[in-house]
């Protein structure tokens, strides 16, 4: 399954529940915070200052 910018981190988790590890080693404490299973990937990047190529590269990996 391939990981788009696009996807909601909610929906990210429910397909492959090993990112929740990706996501937090990334600087993404929250992923199970409710706002969170409403919010892109993109999104989640933008309000943390993550870089997102760069997490994608490792969600996609």
């Amino acid at each position: 399954m391939e990981i788009t910018k696009d996807m909601l981190i909610g929906e990210l988790l429910r397909e492959k529940p090993e990112a929740a590890y990706i996501l937090m080693e990334h600087g993404m404490g929250c992923v199970g915070c409710p706002s969170s299973q409403m919010e892109s990937i993109e999104e989640a990047c933008q309000v943390h200052g993550l870089d997102l190529e760069h997490l994608m590269a490792a969600l996609n990996a």
